[in-house]
């Protein structure tokens, strides 16, 4: 790849990236939660049941304490409750609120809206290729770090 191939290149990725975490961080902040904390919620509102901090840690590929600060963070904002895992004193399960319940389709909304935002003007198969390309880069990316997300 010649320099200049690999100055765009670079370039395009990191405004892209920047420009969609500002984003994202914004239509976040309207529901009061930060990046991150969206899919956190989201992943415990598919578990009506609840779900053990390392249960969390595993789906989401980050370590536990990675979790557990993420989880204090929404804990003061009342959007979980912990309670005792039967059978397991050591063990708490994860489950929403009602409040954290009713954030879950204003989540999806947030992403309908970055995702359509970020699309706009393209055709369905140009999001396709799209999305295959940005999990192409994800993968070649992932040769260079040890995220296993």
């Amino acid at each position: 790849m010649e320099l200049a191939d690999v100055l765009a290149t670079n370039k395009a990725l990191v405004k892209v990236a920047k420009l969609y975490r500002g984003a994202q961080a914004d239509v976040l902040s309207r529901l009061a939660l930060h990046p991150g904390q969206d899919v956190l919620l989201w992943m415990l509102g598919q578990e009506p049941g609840g779900v053990t901090v390392s249960e969390i840690a595993a789906r989401l590929g980050v370590e536990q304490p990675t979790v557990t600060r993420s989880l204090s963070r929404l804990e003061q904002g009342g959007w979980f409750v912990r309670q005792p895992v039967p059978g397991d004193r050591r063990a708490t399960s994860i489950q929403l609120t009602d409040k954290g319940r009713a954030v879950i389709p204003e989540i999806e909304a947030a992403w309908r809206t970055l995702a359509e935002t970020a699309t706009a003007g393209m055709a369905n198969d140009q999001q396709t290729i799209l999305v295959d390309l940005l999990e192409k880069v994800r993968g070649n990316l992932l040769t260079l770090t040890a995220e296993t997300e």
